[in-house]
């Protein structure tokens, strides 16, 4: 009797598609755009603005994939997607700082954070705190980047005093999801780490009802005293978060704690646009 020989498919894209194409990490691309869109809401969004966020995100791109590469001891392998988006990332840039060529005078910062970060990568410690660290300055600073499109002085939008306050507001709540994430997936079963985190989100809402209560005395006005409430409220609901979700079983799986995250930061980012 003769026998039927399963037909091999063919691989799909997907799966000759080789490493460091496609991040993994489904909530950085928030991280990533929001505060550029912040920025540029504070300064007015001009073009500028559009080619900045295109630029950053396939800069990152290039980021992702030579932090792999060298992470991978540099295998052929994972060489291609630092090529490709290394020389995308190159054209876009340069078109940048012909629009703009104040950005130059952030060069040496982010070369600075850029050698830190491809360094941890360097010595497999991509998943660091160091690291997670030093990404989320890169990407808050770009709140005052953005705001500053356009300027020739030194380091435009870095004498935004309103510019600062969404940086420092934005970092804290990024610094934040260090932790959170962490407790939810590659240290979900280290108590330090939850604790870290439950203290962090603990701390950030006694600063939020602190700020609450200068602002009377200090007369900030309705829109202080509101933005003031505003910033209580989704410091309460982010402790409330650190402290329930790794609760949770089973566990969140890390798409959905990703779009948690995203939704999390649109909802901090209205927020900050309404109270800077």
């Amino acid at each position: 009797m003769p026998t039927t020989v399963p037909r091999r498919t063919a691989p799909t894209a997907r799966g000759r598609r080789g490493p460091g194409w496609v991040p993994k990490q489904h909530g950085a691309w928030a991280m990533l755009a929001v505060p550029v869109v912040v920025g540029a809401a504070l300064a007015g969004p001009t073009w500028r603005h559009a080619l900045l966020l295109v630029a950053w995100l396939v800069a990152y791109l290039a980021f992702h994939a030579a932090g792999l590469w060298l992470k991978a001891s540099r295998r052929p392998r994972y060489l291609p997607p630092v090529r490709a988006y290394g020389a995308l990332t190159g054209i876009l840039g340069v078109a940048l700082v012909a629009s703009s060529p104040g950005l130059l005078w952030w060069a040496p910062i982010y070369g600075a954070l850029l050698a830190v970060s491809l360094l941890c990568s360097a010595r497999r410690a991509d998943r660091s705190w160091l690291n997670d660290g030093v990404t989320v300055v890169a990407a808050m600073l770009m709140t005052v980047v953005s705001a500053g499109l356009g300027s020739s002085g030194p380091l435009p939008g870095a004498d935004d005093p309103r510019a600062w306050a969404a940086t420092g507001l934005l970092a804290a709540y990024f610094l934040g999801t260090v932790p959170y994430v962490k407790s939810l997936i590659r240290d979900r079963d280290d108590p330090r780490v939850l604790a870290v985190s439950v203290v962090f989100h603990a701390a950030l809402l006694v600063g939020a009802v602190a700020g609450a209560v200068l602002a009377v005395p200090e007369g900030w006005g309705v829109r202080g005293l509101g933005g003031s409430i505003l910033l209580v409220a989704v410091a309460a609901a982010l402790l409330a978060r650190a402290v329930l979700v790794p609760r949770r079983r089973p566990w969140p799986s890390a798409k959905a704690i990703g779009l948690g995250e995203t939704a999390a930061t649109v909802v901090v980012m209205v927020v900050v646009l309404a109270v800077v």
